[in-house]
């Protein structure tokens, strides 16, 4: 099994779907930690990308993945936007031209995208970010894709990394993004950033897994 670009379509929709449906509890999240927009701007930002979605045409994989990335830089407010824009644009980059992904491909192309994310945040592992569920999703992709994988089995091992590199956020202490200001008083709480990204990755595995 390959990933068409219709195929990107229905995740994105799907994914706009799981983020309105968790939205209080990415807002619950980030009112611990951080300015507690994180479910609204990632709501209003999802929904406009699927409207974008909706008015492009093409089955270029790479060209729809930048066009995500473009509208969430522009809509979403908050650290979010650049970060899951910049995401979306070097998944993008990766993909460029591609009709169809395999598992290598999407292995790839997921790695560029945390690479440029990690880039742009200056984040790594244990900052209580983002990375700490994409970066696990990278390398069990990675693994998979070397064992020879299907494409199901390589995206649920990714989502299953993700979700605990969400779940290990809880008892770190931030030191990136609104968060660090807090200090100590971070930890014990679960880092709605992670939790917005692990969201994305159980989101691919239950539409292709």
């Amino acid at each position: 099994m390959s990933i068409s670009a219709s195929d990107i379509r229905a995740w994105i929709g799907d994914y706009a779907d799981v983020i309105a449906e968790n939205r209080m509890e990415l807002v619950r999240l980030d009112t611990a930690i951080g300015d507690g927009d994180h479910g609204t701007n990632m709501d209003r930002g999802m929904k406009a990308v699927v409207e974008k979605l909706e008015a492009t045409d093409g089955d270029d994989i790479g060209a729809l993945l930048k066009g995500v990335g473009m509208t969430l830089v522009s809509k979403v407010g908050g650290a979010a936007g650049p970060l899951y824009g910049t995401l979306f644009l070097q998944i993008g980059a990766a993909t460029a031209g591609k009709t169809e992904l395999e598992v290598q491909d999407w292995a790839d192309g997921l790695d560029a995208g945390v690479k440029g994310v990690q880039a742009r945040g200056k984040a790594v592992l244990e900052d209580k970010t983002m990375i700490d569920a994409l970066a696990p999703a990278v390398e069990a992709l990675k693994a998979k894709a070397a064992e020879g994988a299907d494409l199901g089995d390589a995206l649920r091992a990714s989502a299953d990394a993700a979700e605990q590199g969400r779940d290990a956020t809880t008892p770190l202490e931030a030191r990136k993004g609104r968060a660090s200001y807090l200090g100590p008083r971070s930890i014990g709480h679960q880092d709605p950033g992670a939790t917005s990204s692990a969201l994305l990755l159980r989101a691919a595995a239950s539409r292709w897994g």
